[in-house]
Formats: C-alpha cells, sequence, structure tokens
C-alpha cells in the first residue's frame, strides 16, 4: 500500500529536515566506506557482490538503500529550491 500525504509547512524549514537528513546520511556512508576502507559506493558494492570483501553484504544492502535515499532527498531539495 502507497499513501502519499501532503503536509503544509515554510519552505526554509522543510529545507532544513532534508539537509540535516542528507547530512546523517552522508555519515551513515562514510562510516560504512571506512569501515571497509573503500572510497566510492560502487566500489564496496561490487567488491560484496563478488566476494572480494567477505561479510560486506549486510553494509552493502545498507549502503545501497542509504544511496537511493540520499537521490530521493537530493531531488526533493532541489525541487524545493526551485519554487
Amino acid at each position: 500500500m502507497n499513501i502519499k500525504m501532503t503536509v503544509e509547512m515554510e519552505q526554509e524549514t522543510a529545507k532544513e529536515l532534508i539537509t540535516y537528513k542528507l547530512s546523517n546520511i552522508s555519515k551513515l556512508i562514510d562510516s560504512i566506506l571506512s569501515k571497509w576502507n573503500q572510497s566510492s559506493i560502487e566500489e564496496l558494492l561490487e567488491k560484496a557482490k563478488t566476494g572480494e570483501l567477505l561479510e560486506a553484504e549486510m553494509d552493502a544492502i545498507s549502503l545501497k538503500q542509504l544511496h537511493a535515499d540520499q537521490q530521493r532527498l537530493n531531488k526533493l531539495l532541489n525541487s524545493i529550491e526551485k519554487n
């Protein structure tokens, strides 16, 4: 089930909330990459997939979701800034 909800708030408040969430996501991504000593999301995902980084599968799944969230929030932030 997909529920779509509209909430009214000041544009600056929305931008602050999204920016805060993006900052936290970036910190989590950096933390995972540092844990596995990798420099990019793509590199970690590939090495986890091929088995080069043993036991990295759960972090790779988390990283993939964090990256998707980051992209979605960046699009939302850009749409807010255009208005």
